[in-house]
């Protein structure tokens, strides 16, 4: 009975530490190195091949440190599922680790692909509004998918724990914000990172595409487990308060996420 608790006390420290390595560092930097669009500093380049530089801590960072607290607790609740799903009586954890097995046997693209399309049409598009009663909630996978709806960014972080839960890479991982200039939206996305090419796993569509196909698309700010990065180049054509928006694939509804918030000199939210 020991080797059997030790053995499965590994397997829960094993899933929770994985995804606690999402979690920002506690204090993020003032200021930040600049990296050059290509480079491989900090285990890789962010998408678009732009140039990135850390932002000054704020609301964006401390919005994802909270997120991410709630993702670590979430992992542990995964891991005792995984143990022993007879007993598991999360609904919601059960179908993220259903997503997550059906994913297993598969590789590269394909997984990739199969872990947008099954978050994609588990999760219907909704406001945070509309959900939660406040204008700008980032949910966690499991709140996400018990309410079994949310907007753009929720698709993106429930994408972001099962990649990493299926096994790849940190590295290979970004939550990208960006503004689509032709609706004049800002949207959250995963990218992911496939040799040497960067995937973008949206909630508007089932297909992926490279980074350097989207068009109209202004990329603003990188998140990994190192912490938030902005695009050099961004407030060059970006307006000053524009916000997430929705899904278009299907019906849709806006969030109130104020981008601007997170940049130097905010006083925090707008709304």
């Amino acid at each position: 009975m020991l080797s059997f608790g030790l053995s499965r006390a590994r397997r829960v420290r094993s899933v929770i530490c994985a995804l606690a390595l999402l979690a920002l560092p506690a204090t993020a930097a003032v200021a930040g190195p600049i990296h050059p669009a290509g480079s491989m500093e900090g285990g890789g380049s962010d998408p678009f091949g732009r140039p990135t530089s850390a932002l000054p801590d704020g609301a964006l960072q401390e919005k994802w440190r909270t997120v991410a607290r709630e993702i670590e607790a979430e992992g542990l609740v995964l891991a005792l599922c995984q143990e022993d799903r007879a007993r598991c009586e999360s609904t919601a954890a059960l179908q993220f680790l259903a997503i997550v097995d059906s994913a297993a046997p598969l590789r590269g693209r394909a997984r990739l692909g199969h872990i947008n399309r099954a978050i994609n049409l588990a999760i219907r598009p909704a406001s945070d509004l509309a959900l939660y009663g406040d204008v700008d909630v980032w949910s966690s996978p499991l709140a996400t998918l018990a309410k079994g709806a949310g907007d753009c960014e929720d698709y993106a972080i429930a994408k972001l724990v099962a990649l990493r839960t299926a096994g790849i890479e940190l590295n290979d991982l970004r939550l990208t914000i960006l503004h689509d200039a032709r609706r004049a939206q800002d949207h959250a996305v995963v990218a992911a990172r496939l040799d040497g090419h960067w995937l973008i796993l949206d909630n508007q569509r089932l297909v992926m595409l490279e980074d350097n196909r989207l068009e109209g698309i202004q990329p603003m700010f990188s998140i990994d487990q190192t912490g938030v990065r902005q695009y050099l180049d961004m407030t060059a054509t970006r307006s000053p308060a524009v916000e997430i928006n929705r899904p278009q694939a299907q019906p849709a509804s806006v969030s109130d996420l104020d981008v601007t918030a997170g940049l130097p000199g905010s006083q925090g939210m707008s709304r």
